[in-house]
């Protein structure tokens, strides 16, 4: 299977399967957790819990897509390894890797990004099999499922307890999903992800992310590859000096390189 091929599919999947998310007000599902008393707590707004809940709802949809197309299915042996789900096509042994993230609107047209996995470690040890299920280079291509949803954490009363009678009247924490399956270099940005850990950030522009027109859609995969498999964060440099932290700076690093002059001018488009 063609990795446009697989792409159309699974985004086509999730878009048919949406109200496994949202009811017909567009607000999420899910109400809260419920215990043996039938008691309900409210969600945390907490973006972990949510993306958590989230990839859990998704996966029955996801394992028919799979079915569906004669795909096998391995899904990471633990949290921290990538990719969430491997999927290798049983007609031609082809291999796809899939990560599901979330992410919250900032306003109509951002959100809060999202992290695309490390750029380090496996990313640039392609034959590494250290927390990847399988060696970088054996897969076809790597992709993105991002969700996107607007919170409602100002409307929330965490500290209420409800019963199964109060139902309707649980407002959800999220409302409005929106889906996007995009090559991981289609929507990554030139800069790392949120927090300490090394991973490679997202673009925020809604529109961008879902038509996969990140900075590094027109320079290719193979930029992109080098520019992370290269890029240091200060802590990672011997003497705290990095050489370049953004695309204008990596043109400049890279005058020697016969791609220069390409790199130069998409960049300045």
């Amino acid at each position: 299977m063609k990795a446009t091929i697989f792409r159309d599919k699974l985004e086509k999947a999730l878009f048919g399967n949406i109200k496994v998310l949202q009811d017909k007000d567009k607000d999420w599902v899910v109400k809260g957790f419920i215990d043996i008393y039938k008691n309900i707590y409210t969600i945390s707004i907490d973006t972990k819990v949510v993306s958590k809940i989230i990839e859990l709802m998704l996966f029955p949809t996801i394992a028919k897509f799979a079915r569906d197309n004669n795909l096998e299915i391995i899904l990471a042996e633990y949290q921290n390894h990538y990719p969430d789900i491997t999927f290798i096509d049983r007609a031609d042994g082809k291999a796809f890797a899939v990560d599901v993230k979330s992410t919250y609107r900032t306003n109509d047209e951002k959100v809060n990004g999202f992290t695309l996995g490390a750029f380090t470690g496996y990313f640039r040890n392609r034959k590494s099999t250290k927390n990847i299920t399988k060696p970088y280079n054996d897969y076809e291509a790597h992709f993105i499922v991002g969700v996107i949803y607007t919170q409602h954490q100002d409307k929330i009363e965490e500290e209420k307890i409800y019963t199964i009678n109060d139902l309707q009247d649980i407002i959800s924490v999220v409302s409005d999903f929106d889906f996007l399956v995009q090559e991981k270099y289609k929507i990554a940005s030139s800069r790392t992800g949120s927090g300490n850990t090394k991973n490679i950030g997202s673009i925020t522009d809604i529109d961008k992310l879902k038509n996969g027109k990140g900075p590094f859609t027109k320079l290719g995969i193979e930029i992109f590859d080098d520019y992370w498999m290269y890029y240091l964060t200060k802590d990672m440099s011997e003497d705290g000096i990095v050489p370049y932290s953004n695309l204008k700076e990596y043109a400049e690093y890279k005058k020697k390189s016969p791609n220069y002059k390409v790199i130069k001018n998409i960049i300045e488009e």
